[in-house]
């Protein structure tokens, strides 16, 4: 199977007419207007692919309605079940703007040796002001590096290759 990227999961059952209340794994609920298929974790039977049929927000949370399930029954087992979009049918992103998925595993290089490998790039932090890379470097130990134009130099998404330059202080020296 190809890769799948998990936006949300089931929750509950909205109402009788099969739509269901989705807790969003994104950091912009907005964007499940803009989906039209997903894929959800049908458990035993596999991916089942679902044609999104209506959006709405409620708080935190976004009710779906699938094209073709009408009744509370068609739905109900897969509460707690995941919903995925195939790499094809994530998101645009803006530029500079990066799936954490696919950063987890970036090779990082310093800007001052951009032919030996720093670390691997094992986390992203979500800190509310600006991201946090958590950085395994190549002796073993960790280094939290801001995702700011100040650290982060260069992202070859292509090769999986991040320049950064390390702020005076983030190795503890």
């Amino acid at each position: 199977m190809e890769d799948l990227y998990q936006v949300g999961a089931i929750t509950q059952t909205h109402g009788i007419k099969g739509e269901v209340k989705v807790f969003p794994l994104t950091d912009d609920i907005s964007r499940f207007k803009n989906m039209k298929n997903l894929l959800l974790d049908g458990g035993r039977d596999g991916y089942i692919n679902l044609e999104v049929e209506n959006v709405r927000q409620q708080k935190n949370l976004v009710i779906l309605k699938f094209k073709g399930i009408d009744n509370i029954n068609d739905i109900e087992k897969y509460k707690g079940h995941g919903l995925f979009v195939t790499k094809e049918n994530r998101v645009e992103l803006k530029e500079d703007e990066y799936f954490i998925a696919d950063l987890i595993g970036v090779s990082v290089y310093l800007d001052t040796d951009e032919n030996t490998v720093f670390g691997e790039i094992t986390d992203v932090l979500q800190t509310g002001a600006n991201d946090v890379y958590e950085i395994e470097m190549t002796n073993g130990s960790s280094v939290l590096v801001p995702a700011i134009k100040d650290c982060i130099k260069a992202v070859d998404m292509e090769n999986k290759k991040m320049i950064i330059h390390l702020l005076d202080g983030l190795l503890g020296e």
